[in-house]
């Protein structure tokens, strides 16, 4: 490695856990403070409406990509997103969810418009920044901080709250957003302006980007990849409890332990890929996800040790932690010079659309046939995965 390159990686793990850590807080961390508070679970369920803009962040992308000719642009737009990300954070922190509760809950729709958008900026960047043969670490560092900040926006502020109070933890977790820019501030690396494009970059690219030759088998992988184990995902914390298991010790085991496995695997994954190239690690980290949920199918037919729980909880996040890198690598290499913003957001927001048709999906298996039959189903699904994935890279004659 070129002594010029490390800073990249840093770089970009400090843009995804700035990004990462807000979002963890306000989509899993607010609902349990509103519930302390009494609030109904209906006021709650609104709650997840903030996540509606990393749904269809797709549809600006192109916008990011037509005003974006260098990194410099790039740059730009990560600098406006992180501090206009920030500005709404503070207002927040000064709003009160007793009496500001539909107010709040707009602003943090406008504040993951924000967020949204520095991901499809920084997303771009790091496919520019980033020679082929560094995106699979460049990807360790994005999904290590994507889980990274998990761990911190559920567990860490939660504990935060009962210390600092509302006011004062969003003010602090705005100065993180800002303080998150030093490295991209301090790390100056010339990356050639993107080549005039053949037509600018406009939302019928959106269209035409599922028009490429071969799409299609590009598309099934991305819908079937993390069906093996995404309804173990939606369904663990449930099946926890109906095993006895109260809140704090399923936080600890899955919360912490599941999401720090994953975080590990995220940077593993990327060296892995590196030494055994793309294809092999899809089959490799696919067939880490297959064991997992065979596992928790076997252990289902009773009522399993902490011991056992543990163990498929590590293989699960750590499955998933694996395929994270594994797709976002492969997604980078399957984008349009002056595109890359739209393209690669357009791969995500499918695996994300298929994670919650799982998740919905799940729910109403596990409660017609049980957790059992669902961990059997979701056996099936990996199969349906392998399948995808032989078919996708049939006839390929290098690892690519």
């Amino acid at each position: 490695m070129k002594e010029n390159s490390w800073p990249k990686y840093p770089t970009l793990f400090s843009l995804y856990i700035a990004q990462s850590i807000p979002m963890s807080f306000f989509s899993t961390v607010v609902p349990v403070i509103m519930r302390q508070e009494s609030y109904s679970l209906e006021s709650i369920g609104l709650i997840q409406l903030v996540k509606l803009p990393w749904i269809i962040k797709f549809l600006w992308a192109p916008l990011v990509d037509r005003t974006s000719i260098g990194t410099r642009q790039l740059k730009r737009w990560i600098y406006l997103s992180e501090i206009f990300y920030a500005f709404i954070i503070i207002s927040i922190g000064f709003l009160k969810l007793q009496t500001d509760f539909r107010l709040i809950v707009a602003l943090m729709v406008v504040a993951f418009i924000a967020s949204a958008t520095q991901d499809i900026a920084v997303d771009s960047y790091a496919i520019r920044l980033l020679k082929p043969s560094e995106r699979s670490l460049g990807n360790s560092m994005q999904s290590a901080g994507s889980f990274t900040g998990t761990l911190f926006g559920t567990g860490v502020m939660l504990i935060a709250y009962h210390y600092f109070g509302w006011t004062t933890l969003l003010s602090l977790l705005a100065c993180f957003v800002l303080f998150a820019l030093v490295p991209l501030i301090l790390y100056r690396i010339k990356v050639d302006n993107q080549e005039v494009n053949e037509h600018r970059v406009s939302g019928a690219d959106i269209i035409r980007f599922f028009s490429i030759p071969g799409m299609y088998k590009r598309v099934l992988l991305l819908v079937f990849y993390y069906s093996g184990i995404l309804g173990i995902l939606a369904m663990l914390k449930p099946w926890m409890v109906d095993l006895g298991y109260n809140i704090r010790e399923i936080g600890f085991m899955s919360g912490i332990v599941g999401t720090s496995t994953a975080t590990l695997a995220a940077f593993l994954a990327g060296w892995i890929i590196k030494a055994i190239g793309r294809k092999s690690s899809l089959y490799l980290f696919l067939s880490v996800t297959i064991v997992a949920s065979v596992f928790f199918w076997i252990i289902s037919t009773g009522t399993p040790s902490k011991a056992l729980l543990y163990t498929g909880i590590c293989l699960l996040w750590g499955g998933y932690g694996f395929a994270t890198v594994a797709i976002y690598t492969t997604s980078m290499d399957i984008v349009r010079k002056g595109r890359e913003g739209t393209d690669f957001t357009i791969q995500i927001v499918i695996t994300h659309l298929s994670g919650i048709i799982m998740a919905v999906m799940s729910g109403q298996i596990a409660g017609k046939i049980g957790y059992r039959g669902l961990f059997g189903f979701e056996v099936l699904m990996g199969m349906v995965a392998l399948s995808a994935l032989i078919f996708a890279y049939h006839g390929r004659s290098k690892d690519e």
